[in-house]
This record gives C-alpha cells, structure tokens and sequence, in this order.
C-alpha cells in the first residue's frame, strides 16, 4: 500500500499536548504512518525526547505553530485571527498536498472551518457532514451528521444519505447499506416537517433507503447508515456514549458488591473487557467529515492517547478509500437527477 503522512494537531482537545504525542508514537507503531505535528516546536520536540524519539526519527516532523483555537472560542473569528494555528496550519499541509489527511480533537467548528477554507468542499455538496460510527450487534451504524450543521434543510438530508452510504460501502465493505431516516417513529410521515419532507425525497434517492428509524434501532444496528440533523445527532452519540459507560460502571459495581459474583466475575473478564473496549469511543478514535475535498477525521474533544491513536487509524483508512473521488461522482448525479425539483436549494451555501 502507498505510504500515508498524517498532519495532527497537536494541541487540540482537552487531554493536552502529552496525551496527542503519545498517540502519535502509538500510532506511527501501529499503522506504520508518518505523523505531521503541527504546535509549539520546542514544546513538542520536548515530548517526542521525553518518550525516547530522535530528532532522526522519519516518521515525526514538526511543524511549528504559535497560536491555538480554543474550544470555546467562535469558529470563524478565531480561525480568521489566528492564521498560524494549529487548525490552520495542520488543514493547511493537507490542502497542499503535503500530508494524505488532517486530524484534530481541538474546536470540531473550527476543524471544519479550516478544511472549508483551506481543502474546501466538492463540487456540488452543499454541507459537509461528520459522519461517527456506531457500534451494533452487525458491526457498525454511521451516523451523520453529528455536528456539524446544527439546522438542516430536506435535502441535506438526501446529500448525507448519499455520502454516508459511500462512505459504508468503500470503508466497511457493505455491498449495498440500508439507509434510515432519524424520526420519532416508523411510519411514513412521522417526525417533524425535516423527517417529513426528507422522507419523499428519499424515497427517490439514490440509495438503499429502508424509511424511519426510532433513536433505539441505531445502536441495534438496523440498518447501516443513519441520516439526521447535526443537533440531534450529536445528542444522539453522546448519549450512546453515555448509556455505555454507565452501563459498564454500574455491571461493575454489581459483581463487586458480593463475594458470590466475584469469581463468575473473574470468568467474565476477557468478554466484559472486549465488550468496554467496543463501546468506547476511544475505540472508533474519529469520525470523517464527508463532502470535504480531502481527508479530515474529527476526534472527540476528550479524547486519550488511545483515541488519538485510533482516530489517525481512522485517517489512514479513510485516506486510502479514496472518498473524495467517488463522492464527486454521486454527487454529481444527484444534482443533475435533483436540479430541475430543486434549483435554488441545491446552490452551494455560503461558508
């Protein structure tokens, strides 16, 4: 397989500078990628010694960058002020054609502001999405979007659809994914006028679209791809996330709080451990922002050295499935398909 440079930002996310590095070692280990990263030089070259890696070392440049985004600052205004930002400057290489794809757990709006300025959008998607895998009982859920676009018009719905199915296909291998439609309930014209008036264009997409699904069949995994506005389906990811860990606290307490359950408890370790390790987000890393014309992964905000590690796998994955350019050749249909029902809504939106 060709070789694949990773541009990370180093200083992104809430875990710190330390916690960033020692996934990229971790991951340069594992996926045998070389890692661009983008932050205060000095401070990053003092954790690359601390860990043992050489200033010879070819699988870790630096690339120094002086400001920061912080997460709460707004997307825009930062990214305008500091054009030497972490962001900027990791968004940046990746545009340049320098690094096969960015990641950062920093600010997820202003990562997306950064790819739109710097990599911008394919031809004819009107909204990039973050499109976050889901464990099931079959394997994997995406679900998208998951932030990016807080409010959402039908059609955007249709696009993620889209995207999201190719995504499933070229990444995860499933031959034709079942697409669903986020609603309160299964039936044809349930939901709000967003699922409503998504519903019947769905239904003429070009996709394998099965109709509504309920919040619970999505960690079920009934069907393969999920489409929903960007608020709810964060709500919806934190959520799951949520249930999970505190399912796995709570099973642990239980089989701690007698001495009867302790040695069926030793016996259950391998599988309870794999089960935590599946449901974590530390597993899944990152999650793709599809219709960006390049490879950007958006790891979570709380991510560990482990999920740093696995969101660059994420990149290293997405980068060889080669998305960009078979999403400009869906979209593309689809708007020629779509142009003469929608002509003014299928005009690119501002950034």
């Amino acid at each position: 397989m060709p070789s694949v440079k990773i541009a990370l930002d180093a200083v992104g996310g809430d875990a710190g500078l330390s916690a960033t590095i020692e996934g990229a070692i971790a991951a340069a280990n594992a996926f045998g990628v070389e890692v661009l990263l983008v932050g205060p030089r000095a401070a990053v070259r003092s954790e690359l010694s601390a860990r043992g890696i050489a200033e010879t070392d070819s699988r870790f440049s630096i690339e120094d960058a002086s400001e920061a985004v912080g997460m709460d600052e707004d997307a825009a205004s930062a990214c305008r002020a500091k054009p030497r930002s972490s962001i900027m400057l990791a968004a940046q290489a990746c545009a340049q054609g320098r690094t096969s794809a960015f990641v950062s757990a920093g600010n997820s709006a202003a990562t997306r502001t950064a790819a739109l300025w710097h990599l911008k959008r394919i031809p004819g998607v009107l909204r990039p999405a973050i499109a976050v895998p889901i464990p099931t009982p079959r394997g994997v859920c995406i679900l998208l979007d998951a932030e990016a676009n807080m409010d959402c018009k039908p059609w955007h719905l249709v696009q993620f659809a889209m995207m999201g199915s190719l995504f499933c296909r070229l990444a995860y291998g499933v031959a034709s994914p079942k697409v669903g439609l986020l609603s309160s309930g299964e039936e044809e014209g349930s939901g709000n006028d967003l699922a409503k008036q998504a519903f019947s264009l769905l239904k003429n997409a070009e996709v394998n679209f099965s109709g509504c699904v309920e919040g619970r069949d999505v960690p079920m995994g009934k069907v393969d791809v999920v489409v929903c506005d960007g608020f709810v389906g964060n709500v919806i990811v934190k959520s799951i996330e949520g249930t999970a860990s505190a399912m796995m606290s709570q099973l642990k307490g239980e089989l701690r709080a007698s001495w009867r359950y302790r040695l069926p408890a030793l016996a259950l370790r391998g599988p309870l451990s794999r089960l935590n390790r599946k449901m974590s987000y530390d597993e899944y890393g990152g999650a793709p922002l599809l219709g960006i014309d390049g490879t950007v992964i958006v790891a979570h905000g709380c991510a560990n050295a482990r999920a740093i590690t696995n969101a660059i796998g994420a990149a290293v994955v997405t980068a060889r499935a080669c998305l960009p350019k078979g999403l400009r050749e869906v979209v593309t249909r689809a708007a020629q398909a779509t142009a003469s029902t929608h002509p003014v809504e299928l005009k690119e939106d501002p950034v």
